[in-house]
């Protein structure tokens, strides 16, 4: 047999290889119609519009790597586009991530600041999400959502607050999100029994910056949310010594009616409770623009003590 391709060539043949199939929208759409006018309506408009954003992903990356691969068999005339996706891929880097590139991939997708092969893995587990999301009976959502796989989260977060004004008649605008940290450890400990009563969702991925969560086993750090049936545990902690980005366990994310003692702010309501601390949720280490929503955190210690840490909770880590 013949020699196996290396070099660019090889990394491209392994990338088409591995690239998942694009979504048969027109069928999700006609399933999701008739459900469209019921209760969790919210959540299938967010589903849908993550498989259009994650089609159009798949289509341009298939699209350019085949160019590129037939200008490498000189069936084509190398485009400056095709170069600096070859450039690009030669050292590991997302095309896109050069500002001076005019091959991107990160136009068409989320913020990241991993290298190509991370990212790439990231890809194919966020379709896999999407692709058990919408192979659910009735598009129901997973028991708990993956919310950094998602390309907007903001409008995961905006869905919760929808379906519970629908269902308890509370004026949109009034809403606003809390978090509460369960004493579920991870994704695979969730199951159907432990969604939340009513309303919320459960949601998990992120990491904590700056601080760990802690306290878990404690009597005194656990509460349980009524009516939502929801076990919660913890509370913010000193890190432990070289843990940059620990995990969060399974976080219960719900709606709430806006008080009046809350303050508002450019980045939504801030809770004035000593016992909480307004944590901001970012999507990436870089912080800045990424910002996502403000996370309320049980802690003992004063608020400006995680301020000072700079304590902020991300959804990826740099690899």
């Amino acid at each position: 047999g013949g020699a196996k391709a290396s070099g660019p060539e090889a990394l491209i043949e392994d990338l088409l290889e591995r690239l998942p199939e694009q979504f048969d929208l027109l069928e999700l759409n006609e399933t999701a119609a008739p459900l469209l006018k019921g209760k969790d309506a919210p959540y299938i408009v967010v589903l849908l519009q993550e498989l259009v954003r994650m089609n159009g992903l798949n289509a341009e990356i298939a699209r350019s790597l085949e160019e590129l691969r037939k200008g490498l068999l000189g069936q084509l005339n190398m485009s400056q586009v095709m170069e600096d996706l070859l450039a690009a891929l030669s050292i590991g880097q997302v095309p896109g991530r050069n500002p001076f590139h005019t091959a991107s991939w990160e136009k068409h997708a989320w913020p990241s600041m991993k290298g190509l092969v991370p990212w790439f893995a990231d890809l194919v587990v966020r379709c896999d999400q999407l692709t058990r999301w919408s192979s659910n009976a009735g598009l129901r959502t997973p028991p708990s959502m993956w919310l950094p796989g998602l390309f907007n989260p903001t409008a995961f977060l905006t869905a919760i607050k929808q379906v519970t004004a629908r269902n308890d008649g509370l004026p949109l605008d009034k809403m606003c999100t809390e978090t509460h940290v369960t004493n579920l450890a991870s994704a695979a400990d969730v199951g159907d029994a432990d969604r939340p009563a009513t309303g919320g969702a459960l949601v998990h991925g992120l990491f904590l910056q700056g601080a760990r969560w802690g306290n878990t086993a404690s009597p005194d750090h656990r509460y349980t949310l009524d009516p939502d049936g929801v076990n919660c545990s913890g509370e913010l902690c000193d890190s432990k010594p070289k843990e940059l980005l620990p995990l969060v366990p399974v976080v219960y994310v719900k709606a709430v009616v806006v008080q009046p003692s809350w303050d508002p702010s450019s980045v939504g309501y801030l809770r004035p409770e000593p016992t909480l601390y307004n944590c901001p949720v970012y999507t990436t280490t870089f912080r800045g623009p990424t910002f996502i929503f403000v996370a309320t955190l049980k802690t003992t210690k004063p608020t400006s003590f995680w301020v000072l840490r700079g304590v902020a909770l991300v959804c990826q880590t740099d690899d």
